[in-house]
């Protein structure tokens, strides 16, 4: 799993993991003001920074609890058919299960929903976008989007669709919870309102309880084939931590004491049409945004947070099992033998220079996969705080 920079060496690893070990089980409040008076409080593990909060649209209960009626509400798309909730599914960490999404008009999008894990922590916001940086943005593609078509708002819809929640008297009652989150706004209930609901509830989904958080905090413990493969997973050999080191498991991290931020992406070997290295259509990375050669199958490390329930895997879905990613990685990339995609991945002139072979066995391999299971966080899959409040109701 060698990919990426270097983001902390081995010995700092184990430095930093006996530290935050020695933290015990403490966490840590943080509460945001606003007007003299605390709007929202965050509860984090102790190992997790205070994230950043963008000034313009700052976290308060009530502006997270409109966006979770937001966030699983079906009337927000145009035709009335799909929420956000339908393609990001609490019980598999807020992704949908399918190699790649289908929008609320059945036009299935290349790429696959990301999970929703400790979003606010992410420096960029989709698989192979450096410009989309914050969720308010992010949040446009998936409302407005015409290739491919998502939720399926657009110029001929978008007043009714903002007409529908003007008009609820059901159990959401979006006139009276607009106005006290907006209040003082002539019209409360606006897109740009909308958006910013949603933002606040996505980022209030902290996921920080796994069984490897709570022993970090001496409070669970870890089998010996999890610990070989913490080992494996900090060190050397395997050097997953290159783009998986951070408390959030990925190599693109933002919060609030944040100087310089980071945004690699990479390209890991998984096509090679042709020997070209080539990619396919659609999915070609940053490549189809700055068509420069070198960028042509670069996409963002996800966080491997809750990865036992996000299968299948990779940017396109096309991995079915932790098993065989583990096995890509160890291989130096994938090579595809016969048909419209076949190419030995491993020789992509593209791919990242830390991609290369490793000698893992099939214990080692396993191990690891051991290791990624104790990142799934029960509490954060069943938190009614992030449940659709419509079935609650």
């Amino acid at each position: 799993m060698k990919r990426g920079a270097p983001v902390i060496a081995a010995g700092a690893a184990a430095v930093v993991l006996a530290a935050v070990a020695a933290c015990g089980g403490g966490g840590t409040t943080l509460s945001e003001e606003t007007g003299g008076s605390a709007a929202w409080t965050w509860t984090l593990p102790a190992h997790f920074p205070e994230p950043k909060v963008p000034a313009d649209n700052p976290m308060s209960a009530a502006k997270v609890e409109l966006g979770r009626f937001l966030f699983y509400d079906p009337r927000l798309s145009g035709n009335g058919q799909q929420s956000c909730g339908s393609c990001h599914l609490q019980a598999l960490a807020f992704t949908d299960g399918r190699a790649t999404a289908v929008g609320s008009t059945g036009e299935a999008h290349p790429r696959a929903a990301q999970h929703l894990s400790n979003v606010v922590y992410n420096a960029t916001l989709t698989w192979a976008n450096p410009s989309l940086v914050t969720l308010e943005r992010q949040m446009e593609t998936p409302l407005f989007g015409e290739r491919p078509v998502e939720m399926g708002v657009n110029d001929a819809n978008k007043a009714a669709v903002l007409q529908r929640l003007r008009e609820d008297r059901g159990i959401a009652g979006y006139p009276a919870r607009f106005a006290a989150v907006f209040a003082g706004e002539a019209e409360p209930v606006s897109w740009a309102n909308v958006i910013k609901a949603i933002s606040a509830f996505e980022r209030s989904l902290i996921s920080g309880r796994s069984r490897y958080d709570r022993w970090l905090a001496g409070q669970a413990t870890l089998s010996d084939t999890e610990q070989r493969g913490m080992k494996l997973f900090f060190g050397e050999k395997a050097e997953c931590f290159h783009c998986h080191g951070s408390f959030n498991f990925n190599d693109q991290i933002v919060h609030a004491r944040s100087r310089i931020v980071e945004t690699p992406f990479h390209n890991t070997g998984l096509y090679n049409l042709g020997g070209t290295g080539a990619y396919p259509e659609d999915n070609r990375g940053v490549f189809e945004l700055t068509a420069r050669a070198a960028d042509m199958g670069a996409f963002r490390a996800p966080s491997l947070r809750n990865v036992e329930v996000t299968a299948p895997y990779m940017h396109d879905g096309s991995i079915a099992t932790l098993a065989e990613v583990v096995a890509t990685y160890a291989a130096g990339g994938r090579h595809i033998a016969t048909g419209p995609h076949a190419g030995d991945g491993r020789a992509n002139p593209y791919k990242d220079p830390l991609v290369s072979r490793i000698d893992l066995d099939a214990q080692e391999q396993a191990d690891i996969v051991a290791f990624l299971k104790t990142l799934t966080d029960h509490d954060f899959l069943t938190d009614p705080n992030h449940a659709d409040p419509f079935a609650q109701n």
